[in-house]
């Protein structure tokens, strides 16, 4: 699994270098790309250099590089889609709002045995999602989180809380809580404290081996002893 991530990530960042270079080539030209959309990139490079042949070249050679690794990532990323929909635990993940294949693939991987956490709470700062703390003598610092550990688990976690608070989401009590949490803290912090609050609901469904809650389950009521 993580090698599969591995390698997905990895096309995915160099067809984002060979678009950035693209821009910056055309930019020392004084041809703005603008915004564009993976589908009308190609369409406007090419309007861009047209009528210039060393651009155009250039161009052709990076676009042909660019088709080649996208054709490649999507055969990945169908490859991740089908090892998602054969792997319980994945599935299992996929019932939380903002959790699909990538994102639920990589929690499971680089958790491994749910044991070796004695608590749901540790894995947050596990994956450097807890803030440093300094203290020496009347000193107590809270710093920014420490992100330590698995890079790729941190960003995915963020991604899933970025989702659960700018998407709708219905009858979540995670996206109350991370919205109150905006509300006092602002939405950067939020997504962080939301994405360490994640890791221990994801994990903890991993270990019961429960499908997500969007509300918590309330306790069965008292009955009432006969007078």
């Amino acid at each position: 699994m993580r090698a599969l991530l591995t390698a997905r990530r990895l096309l995915q960042g160099k067809r984002h270098d060979i678009e950035m270079s693209l821009r910056g080539i055309l930019r020392g030209f004084g041809l703005k790309v603008g915004k564009t959309t993976p589908r009308t990139f190609e369409d406007r490079i090419r309007e861009l250099v047209e009528g210039q042949p060393m651009l155009v070249r250039i161009a052709e050679a990076l676009l042909a590089a660019r088709v080649t690794l996208t054709c490649q990532l999507q055969g990945l990323e169908k490859t991740v889609a089908e090892t998602a929909r054969r792997c319980p635990r994945t599935r299992l993940l996929m019932s939380t709002p903002g959790v699909g294949a990538i994102i639920g693939l990589t929690f499971v991987a680089a958790i491994d045995d749910p044991g070796r956490f004695k608590s749901s709470k540790q894995v947050g700062a596990h994956f450097g999602l807890t803030p440093r703390k300094y203290q020496s003598g009347e000193t107590d610092v809270t710093g920014r989180i420490s992100k330590i550990g698995d890079g790729a688990v941190r960003t995915a976690l963020y991604e899933a809380a970025n989702i659960i608070l700018t998407r709708p989401v219905k009858g979540s009590a995670l996206k109350r809580w991370g919205l109150a949490v905006a509300k006092r803290a602002g939405a950067r912090k939020a997504k962080v404290a939301l994405a360490r609050k994640l890791a221990c609901v994801l994990h903890r469904m991993l270990v019961d081996g429960t499908p997500f809650a969007a509300e918590p389950a309330r306790p069965a009521p008292m009955a009432v002893a006969a007078a």
